[in-house]
């Protein structure tokens, strides 16, 4: 049984097999174990063991938002009427339902959350804005409309 409030210990194979797999999550054992210095078996063991750990999740491809008209960033600060418990779990659900929205951070500071949404046009972000997040418990809301990307990374350093 995985507990997500404590860190794994890893040790060297387990950082090497990490790393590769955040590079080419659909590389073969064969190549894997090859990679890293190891056995196909011991590969596929560490893997299963990190899996149930809830180090590794499920593997995905990632897209190029621009090829398929996702290419605007947005992240909107948001500010909400209540604080109570029912407001906030009420917004991050919202939030966890919403297609567009990417990440969703609940923030400490002058705003409470950090919304990144990816859209097609600042039409499209004006209407969920106006329709759909304005429409939660949300005092004020700013947004901010990325220019270019400067560095995105999805491996965490290890």
């Amino acid at each position: 049984m995985k507990d997500n409030n404590l860190p794994i210990i890893l040790d060297a194979l387990d950082r090497k097999i990490l790393t590769s797999l955040q590079q080419r999550g659909n590389i073969s054992h064969a190549d894997l174990a090859v990679e890293v210095g190891a056995s196909q078996a011991s590969c596929w063991r560490r893997i299963r063991a990190l899996e149930e750990k809830g180090v590794l999740g499920p593997a995905v491809r990632l897209l190029d938002r621009e090829r398929v008209g996702r290419g605007l960033d947005v992240l909107c600060q948001v500010r909400m009427k209540a604080h109570d418990r029912d407001a906030r779990r009420k917004f991050e659900e919202f939030a966890q339902q919403h297609d567009n929205i990417m990440e969703c951070f609940s923030m400490s500071g002058e705003w409470d959350y950090l919304v990144r949404l990816v859209v097609g046009s600042v039409k499209e972000y004006e209407e969920i804005l106006m329709q759909e997040i304005l429409a939660q418990d949300v005092a004020s809301s700013a947004s901010h409309f990325s220019l270019k990307c400067v560095k995105y990374k999805t491996s965490i350093p290890l």
